[in-house]
């Protein structure tokens, strides 16, 4: 493969809902450019995009592969990206690095979440869309129903078909090209005379587009309003202005077939015809992470300050750790030292690398606006920025989801307890949407990700790096509190012969709602030596961490020690330490003590049809519903839910949705257990302590 100069550069996101395709799609494009002699399939485990053993396993992408298409002396960087939702930040990260975002609909199934996910994002980062309408020789599959829902959905947006379908299902077997009134068979390769029986179609259909065209030029539209003509080349030139400029809502419509490679090479086409060359792009960055944003704007070129951002990396045992990047200003070479911005460290790159799947090119130069990849970076994780130490800055990275789904870790061996640190910190900086931490209050190790599937594949990889674990639900973080004044005097007193123990400690206890713990001494008249007010506190603060009613921390609670009793001779810091410990956990007994559960801001998108079903599952998991709203044909639901009524919810909903829902989390408050539900847990929590 040759070096590419940025005029001869295309960089496309290829998005859409799980299985719609994209993968066939993408492989059916590489054959056409002679990449390969024969087309994989997914079912077959033999594709270029997926390629690794637990996609081959399950049967669907799980990560964003790379494929560089050389057509028509242009190379088309293509991300196939997941389309399952557990793999958002992998969606996020590859449209960020995009310059247009393709979104694939399942001619069948229509518009699905993951579509209007992926339409979301190109949103967010200002990204021009086209859309293909694949699977079009599936049973049942409809374009123009296809096609009705994104209007509906999109109603801002203008929808241009550029090709239409030649029969479907079975019976499709081309496209015709609304412009030239050509139709092409098969692949595409060929152009061919229009069926007869589609020139009322196509006509309707180039009038929408000659529209289209005019409205994204001045001269087009006045010649347009008088009723002048316009010749082809002004169509096709009006077309692309349409097509890359995101604020004007013009969205051009193609129709495949990937598994029959039908309608893919004029898509290709289109690849370089609709999409920008990645000098216009500008770049938002900070120059310090608490400066304004400025930008770098276009034109980019070679020479212009560097400005890579990173927005995947890989640590495979054999091949080693692999740093996907995109240039966005100035030019890489191999053997160079750069400097991260984000870690501020440097980075020799010894050898950059061209990538197709898993097979890997070595390179001396990659342009401005190329996607490349090089091996063995030290020190450079997902969402860095790669720069010059003379002009120092950051470039702006998404805002990537919470996490949804979380399991405790339990190390197998001792040898699995000392390396899992190590490799879960690994595996989390190389993806952004993965955390795990050591829960203080529960004393479980946690790992959260987006989604069941998500966390599976992490663990996956943790098992590739010699870590075997085992997992469980992870318990929930409660936290015990007081909801009345109470006092208790309690006395220590130890005495077996020689040096005895004793000490008395009166306390009082109150509520102390969202200030913590206070420790606070009132003692009058010296009943208390000062030196053992100290000794008090620390027995306190061991019942903190331990809890003095079902095992979990405590929390909001303001202890007054005003009187107590010592001894001249028996007194001492251990005696006190007890007694300040006992007093305080029989006190608590005496300050009605609660249990309080985490609640989280839950906001759920679902079909309008089935939101009836949703909002009753939410009743019967204690939840409220904050407020509704409709979005499009969709509705979004805001509720607050206990968390531990949320550990498994991504399944439940896509049960209950057939994987047509979607919901975001994040922690809001802690709030009192009911009395019935706190009973059960302290029950359990004392026959786990006796176990």
């Amino acid at each position: 493969m040759r070096v590419y100069t940025t005029n001869k550069l295309r960089n496309i996101a290829l998005v859409g809902h799980q299985g719609c395709g994209k993968t066939s799609l993408v492989e059916a494009m590489v054959f056409n450019t002679g990449a390969t002699s024969r087309m994989g399939r997914v079912e077959d485990g033999n594709t270029v995009s997926d390629w690794q053993e637990e996609e081959k396993q399950r049967g669907i992408s799980l990560s964003t592969s790379l494929i560089p298409l050389e057509f028509e002396d242009h190379k088309i960087n293509v991300l196939d990206i997941p389309g399952y939702t557990d793999f958002q930040g992998e969606v996020k990260n590859a449209i960020r690095v995009a310059d247009a975002v393709i979104v694939v609909v399942d001619a069948v199934s229509g518009v699905e979440v993951g579509t209007e996910l992926a339409w979301e994002y190109a949103k967010t980062y200002q990204q021009p869309v086209i859309v293909v309408v694949n699977k079009m020789d599936r049973e049942n599959a409809d374009f123009y129903n296809t096609l009705d829902q994104l209007r509906e959905l999109y109603a801002d947006h203008k929808f241009v078909p550029i090709m239409l379908p030649i029969g479907k299902e079975s019976g499709f077997k081309g496209v015709v090209n609304v412009q030239t009134r050509r139709a092409y068979y098969d692949v595409g390769k060929e152009r061919a005379d229009l069926p007869e029986d589609m020139v009322d179609e196509v006509e309707e259909a180039h009038l929408t587009l000659v529209e289209a065209a005019a409205e994204a030029d001045d001269e087009l539209i006045e010649k347009y309003f008088n009723e002048e003509a316009l010749t082809s080349d002004e169509i096709r030139m009006g077309m692309r202005k349409a097509a890359r400029n995101h604020e004007l809502k013009t969205v051009p419509v193609f129709v495949t077939s990937g598994t029959a490679n039908i309608g893919t090479y004029p898509l290709m086409e289109a690849l370089i015809h609709y999409t920008s060359s990645p000098d216009v792009r500008r770049v938002g960055i900070h120059r310090t992470p608490d400066s304004d944003l400025e930008y770098l704007l276009p034109p980019q070129s070679d020479d212009g300050p560097l400005a890579v951002y990173v927005f995947k990396t890989t640590n495979d045992k054999y091949v080693g750790a692999l740093t996907y990047f995109r240039i966005f200003s100035g030019a890489l070479k191999s053997g160079e030292t750069y400097h991260n911005a984000s870690r501020e460290s440097d980075e020799r790159f010894t050898t950059l690398l061209r990538i197709r799947g898993k097979e890997t090119e070595p390179v001396d130069t990659l342009h401005v606006g190329d996607i490349g990849v090089v091996a063995k970076l030290n020190n450079t994780r997902t969402g860095d920025t790669i720069c010059n130490r003379s002009e120092k800055f950051r470039i702006v990275a998404p805002d990537f989801p919470e996490p949804l789904y979380q399991v405790a870790l339990h190390p197998r061996t001792q040898g699995d307890t000392t390396k899992m640190s190590s490799v879960l910190t690994s595996l989390c900086e190389a993806d952004p949407t993965l955390r795990w931490r050591n829960d203080g209050d529960t004393k479980q190790v946690v790992l959260e990700g987006m989604g069941e599937t998500h966390v599976a594949l992490a663990i996956s990889r943790a098992e590739q790096f010699g870590v075997g674990v085992d997992t469980s639900v992870p318990k929930v973080p409660y936290r015990e509190t007081v909801t009345k004044e109470a006092e208790m005097v309690y006395r220590h007193k130890k005495q077996s012969g020689g040096a005895g123990q004793f000490a008395e400690v009166a306390m009082r206890l109150l509520p102390n709602p969202g200030e913590g713990f206070v420790y606070e001494t009132k003692i009058v008249g010296g009943a208390i030596s000062a030196g053992f007010l100290p000794s008090i506190e620390k027995g306190i603060v061991g019942v903190l961490s331990e809890g003095a009613l079902a095992g979990y921390p405590v929390v909001d609670v303001r202890a007054v020690v005003f009187d107590g009793k010592e001894h001249p001779v028996d007194s001492k810091d251990i005696a006190f330490q007890i007694a300040g410990r006992e007093g305080f956990k029989a006190a608590f007994q005496k300050a009605d003590p609660v249990l309080l559960e985490p609640i989280m801001t839950v906001r759920i998108t679902v079909p309008e049809v089935m939101m009836g079903e949703v909002m009753g599952d939410l009743n019967t998991r204690r939840g409220r519903v904050q407020g509704m709203d409709t979005v499009a044909n969709r509705s979004v639901i805001n509720a607050q839910v206990p968390l531990a009524q949320m550990l498994r919810y991504g399944n439940d909903l896509r049960s209950i949705t057939g994987g047509r829902g979607i919901y975001e989390m994040e922690f809001s408050h802690y709030e009192t257990v009911p009395t019935h539900i706190a009973e059960q847990i302290i029950k359990e929590s004392k026959a786990d302590a006796d176990s």
